[in-house]
């Protein structure tokens, strides 16, 4: 088989490849890409059925380090699969199928630790997560990543499944960790939270919050869906989405907080833009928010260091993508023996 078959990379090959850490500054290299406009992002489109299932695709070029890709998923009631796919951005060829379920849950993830890390106080502590679902592991150790967290506050509507999460996350870092029994009790004097939920309607409002607050809202990435009450981002100090475009298109809670108006969006930045300025958080903010909805541009980013640590490892299974031509051939042939069946039924 030639060196030059495409990888298959496992969901398993993906955690061992990379961790938390490294999909931080993974990305954070990809944005500072885009900040300096050579990389472009293709905003999401999805597609809605059966009371709340989606379709999504999303995507990015970069095509001076060689590589376009792809990833498309389907989130249903009964489970959801991911696939990545990265292509060669100047010929076109198959470089590698990704398993893409971990490296969506880490791309979601170490956005939220660079906002973190540029976002948030320095010496944040206190750290509240709202939702417990598949998602919410990886975003509490990209925030412990980045900061000094003593105790992390847990909530989530399901009571058992809460207990569960919180037992996972004692065995696997070394924090104090307190489940709570209402959203209000969890971001209590909070210094940073992080919510992660598939909420239809606002469920955090800015009276609950902390002054000097840092919040990750991660959840609501499709119309239909929000967490954050207009008050909060009426509140911000500053307001930071992943993808400006895509936040016009998607940010139900934006969308209805700003309104149509370009003047009033150009008060939200990119996290690109925070990146590349290196700014961090400014002294006496009030509250910092970073709304994310997901985009191209952070897939490829972790995807593109995946592939080339694959390559350099020998990790992946190479499989056989044949030449179109050969395929082409064999069309023609099934075709032509079509025909001569056809041709040989009396009275066609």
């Amino acid at each position: 088989m030639s060196s030059q078959a495409p990888l298959w990379i496992s969901e398993a090959e993906v955690v061992s490849l990379m961790g938390i850490g490294e999909a931080i500054r993974a990305l954070e290299k990809g944005l500072l890409v885009e900040a300096a406009g050579k990389a472009r992002n293709m905003v999401k489109t999805h597609l809605t059925w059966d009371s709340g299932a989606t379709l999504h695709a999303i995507g990015a070029a970069f095509p001076e380090a060689g590589f376009v890709g792809t990833k498309t998923w389907a989130h249903t009631p009964g489970g959801a699969t991911s696939l990545l796919i990265l292509f060669d951005s100047k010929t076109g060829a198959l470089k590698a199928v990704f398993e893409a379920f971990a490296l969506g849950q880490m791309r979601t993830a170490s956005a939220a630790g660079v906002a973190t890390r540029w976002l948030a106080a320095e010496g944040a502590d206190e750290f509240a997560i709202i939702g417990t679902g598949r998602q919410a592991l990886a975003q509490v150790a990209a925030v412990l990543a980045v900061r000094p967290v003593k105790r992390l506050r847990v909530f989530g509507r399901n009571e058992e499944r809460r207990a569960q999460f919180v037992s996972t996350v004692e065995k696997a870092f070394c924090v104090e960790v307190a489940p709570c029994r209402s959203i209000a009790k969890a971001v209590e004097g909070a210094s940073i939270i992080t919510l992660v939920t598939r909420a239809t309607e606002p469920i955090l409002f800015a009276e609950m919050v902390a002054a000097g607050c840092h919040i990750n809202a991660m959840g609501a990435i499709v119309p239909a869906q929000a967490e954050l009450g207009a008050n909060v981002f009426a509140r911000a100090t500053e307001i930071v989405v992943d993808s400006r475009e895509q936040a016009q298109k998607l940010s139900r809670e934006l969308i209805e907080f700003l309104g149509s108006d370009t003047g009033h969006w150009s008060q939200v930045h990119s996290l690109a833009e925070v990146v590349a300025s290196r700014r961090t958080r400014s002294e006496g903010a009030d509250l910092t928010v970073f709304k994310s909805l997901g985009m191209g541009i952070a897939d490829l980013s972790l995807a593109i260091e995946l592939y080339q640590r694959a390559v350099e490892s020998g990790s992946g299974r190479r499989f056989e993508h044949p030449h179109r031509a050969s395929l082409a051939l064999q069309a023609v042939g099934k075709n032509r023996r079509s025909q001569e069946v056809v041709d040989g039924i009396p009275g066609v």
